[in-house]
């Protein structure tokens, strides 16, 4: 039987645990340290939220997102994160958690759900398709980090 909760403090080593999962499948390296995920999505002011899914008790995989906002069309929901343990894939666990996140995006009324699929990762860019989910190929993710983030920052 499948379930689907929002996270709890004390689960911040299961999601860290989950989270390295889901990055060693998407072939990343992981920084974050139990006490970041504990300070950011459970503390007092928190930055994300978290749903687990549970399939016959036992943790089938999570989705972490966060508010969002769009300057063009207002506010919005993103996921950072939606992952199912591989030896339970194709039990409807990843679309279970993905309506989850839907709900909480209508229920904020925002315009909608924005998520990144790594473009070698087939079976989920078919999954997202089935579901309707519309590609912006016109756009690509930026990210300034690490050392030009520290240098671009030092000249202020």
């Amino acid at each position: 039987m499948l379930t689907i909760r929002s996270g709890i403090a004390s689960e911040v080593a299961l999601l860290q645990s989950l989270i390295r999962e889901f990055a060693a499948f998407e072939r990343l390296p992981v920084a974050i340290t139990e006490d970041q995920l504990q300070q950011d999505g459970f503390g007092a002011e928190p930055k994300f939220r978290t749903l687990i899914a549970e399939y016959d008790g036992e943790p089938a995989g999570y989705a972490l997102f966060f508010d969002s906002y769009s300057s063009f069309q207002g506010r919005c929901i993103f996921l950072e994160d939606l992952f199912v343990r591989p030896s339970l894939r194709g039990r409807n666990v990843g679309r279970a958690l993905l309506a989850h996140v839907a709900r909480s995006a209508q229920e904020a009324n925002a315009f909608g759900l924005m998520f990144n699929v790594l473009d070698w990762n087939q079976g989920a860019i078919e999954f997202y398709k089935r579901i309707g989910a519309a590609f912006l190929n016109d756009w690509k993710t930026v990210c300034l980090s690490h050392k030009a983030l520290h240098d671009l920052a030092s000249e202020v």
